[in-house]
């Protein structure tokens, strides 16, 4: 079972308490009118090139470390190698793939997520349910808040940064959670995704496996 970590301590603004949800959601719904026609580009486009389906679903950890599915669109094929095991991810991006993640179009479908509040716009990026288990008691604190579609860390390096200094602006962001700071962040965004930038590790495609940190794990009763 997954760590499940609370915020019953934390105190919130009341930007937090009462203006980040209602607001998250009617910008992820003005969002989605303005842009279904790029929607509906991106979706034929996935179709004909990466097959279907064309909405990608996985589960992933929400706020407090409970389960929800994330929705994209598709960047990779279902290429299989002889033995019919699927090739590395880096044979199934491909061009096509890459242009979708490098845009962050492939991100579109996650304003679904964020009308159904299980996402916001902005917080610590919403990761693998069994790493819930291989968090420190600090990186854990990422998860008292909603994950968002973009957070601190995005701006601040996105992939090419450690998992750790990751977890260090997730919890900086958890302790910080203002209304200029979350327009500040999404501004940025912005341009990030214009240049293109910490898209990959240098080493992957994405960003390798978070596998613990050298500092105490969370421990479980």
């Amino acid at each position: 079972m997954s760590n499940i970590h609370t915020d019953i301590n934390r105190k919130k603004g009341f930007y937090e308490k009462f203006v980040k949800v209602p607001q998250d959601v009617f910008i992820a719904v003005i969002a989605l009118i303005l842009l279904s026609p790029v929607l509906l580009i991106v979706a034929i486009l996935v179709r004909t090139k990466l097959g279907s389906p064309v909405i990608f679903r996985q589960e992933r950890a929400g706020k407090n470390g409970r389960p929800y599915y994330m929705y994209k669109f598709r960047s990779m094929t279902d290429a299989r190698d002889e033995d019919g095991n699927l090739l590395p991810d880096e044979e199934r991006l491909g061009k096509f793939g890459k242009i979708l993640r490098s845009t962050s179009l492939d991100e579109l479908p996650s304003l679904l997520n964020v009308i159904r509040c299980d996402t916001s716009l902005v917080g610590p990026r919403s990761l693998y349910l069994h790493y819930n288990d291989l968090y420190n008691e600090q990186q854990a604190r990422r998860l008292e808040v909603r994950p968002g579609i973009t957070g601190l860390a995005q701006v601040n390096g996105r992939n090419a940064i450690s998992w750790e200094k990751r977890f260090e602006y997730d919890v900086e962001y958890v302790d910080n959670i203002t209304f200029l700071g979350d327009w500040k962040i999404m501004f940025k965004t912005v341009g990030k995704v214009f240049k293109r930038e910490g898209i990959t590790s240098g080493t992957s495609v994405t960003m390798e496996e978070f596998k613990g940190s050298e500092a105490e794990l969370v421990t479980h009763e």
